[in-house]
């Protein structure tokens, strides 16, 4: 009985479902915009509030603090590397910030994110805001890793790299009716091809925060900010993981490299007009931010003709090479070892079992 049933529904509620969409797309439009502007009109001031910012030395980041810094909010820069944030702290003053905090910590070490959390609130006496930017990606498909050692690295930054400090922040958030921004990405639910492990991260981040929105209720916002290809915090250099300590010295000369080069990139324009959508959606109070908008038309297709869209990537994107990508994907390259032989199969089996005779 369960299989007719389920036989029938696949049958009825696609097409019954996409006519009645139809049929209320109009109202639904109304409706949105009306709520746009009343939100609009409602927005948040954010003079004299206490904004937190994670991963501000990247080009994102640091577009979002200038956003802020122009709503005259109090800033909270983190970085694990402080030295490029003294520019940003000095040029987010003259935009009109409030009083500007500048403090170094990982975002993947837990403790590092408890401290940050408190300095701010001791300093302040409150937190308003928390917005999580920091994003690592890569441009190598999963065979060509080589070894698993990006692996945890991508998960630690993508997805701890945003739970960590939202885990701290909760309490003063409640406290404050704040709201947590997150920076996500397309790829959390459009696959991009030598993008699998950046697309999972993103992906986890996505769904924990769509929980966690209903987990805190109306007590905390949760803004979730979507966006394609901006440029800026996705070019300007690679990034390659090497496991010698003369190489590690030449992996972060290159990601500083990245970051002191992301503003002359040309999506330098994207980056801003990004930074900008998300801070207007926040302070609007916006569940969802979604810069540029028209890749949603992909989510029609992934629901109602997913061939379509994989014999569309495998036409245009999975035959590019990885050189014509250009700077537009930055993060971790991986270095493909030389093809090896698969193993030898054992002589003997690996779990013996005593043979019982049949009777």
């Amino acid at each position: 009985m369960d299989r007719l049933v389920n036989a029938v529904m696949d049958l009825v509620v696609p097409p019954a479902s996409m006519v009645m969409l139809a049929f209320a797309w109009p109202t639904l439009s109304f409706l949105r915009g009306v709520e746009w502007a009343l939100k609009t009109l409602t927005k948040e001031d954010m003079l004299g509030k206490v904004v937190v910012i994670t991963g501000a030395s990247s080009a994102i980041g640091e577009q979002i603090a200038y956003e802020y810094a122009r709503r005259n909010a109090n800033l909270v820069l983190v970085a694990r590397r402080e030295r490029r944030l003294f520019g940003i702290r000095d040029n987010a003053r003259q935009l009109g910030a409030g009083q500007v905090l500048v403090i170094a910590a990982d975002v993947v070490k837990e403790d590092d994110c408890r401290r940050l959390v408190t300095d701010t609130v001791s300093y302040f006496g409150q937190l308003n805001h928390l917005v999580n930017t920091v994003s690592l990606s890569h441009d190598f498909t999963f065979e060509e890793a080589g070894d698993t050692t990006a692996f945890p690295h991508l998960m630690d930054i993508n997805f701890w790299g945003n739970v960590y400090p939202t885990y701290a922040a909760l309490p003063y958030l409640r406290r404050s009716h704040g709201r947590v921004v997150v920076n996500a990405s397309v790829e959390s639910w459009l696959p991009m091809p030598r993008m699998s492990l950046y697309s999972a991260a993103k992906a986890a981040v996505v769904d924990f925060y769509e929980t966690l929105r209903y987990e805190v209720k109306d007590e905390v916002g949760v803004t979730v900010a979507t966006h394609g290809w901006v440029g800026g915090d996705a070019g300007g250099g690679k990034f390659t993981l090497d496991h010698h300590q003369e190489g590690a010295a030449e992996v972060q000369w290159k990601q500083e490299e990245r970051e002191a080069a992301a503003a002359a990139l040309p999506g330098g324009a994207h980056v801003e007009a990004y930074a900008r959508a998300l801070v207007a959606g926040a302070c609007r109070g916006d569940a969802y931010v979604k810069r540029p908008s028209w890749y949603d038309v992909f989510l029609v297709f992934r629901v109602f003709a997913p061939d379509v869209l994989a014999w569309t990537f495998r036409l245009l994107l999975s035959s590019t090479p990885a050189a014509a990508a250009g700077p537009t994907t930055s993060a971790i390259t991986a270095r493909r070892p030389p093809p090896a032989a698969l193993p030898a199969p054992p002589v003997r089996p690996l779990l013996e079992y005593p043979m019982q005779k049949l009777e």
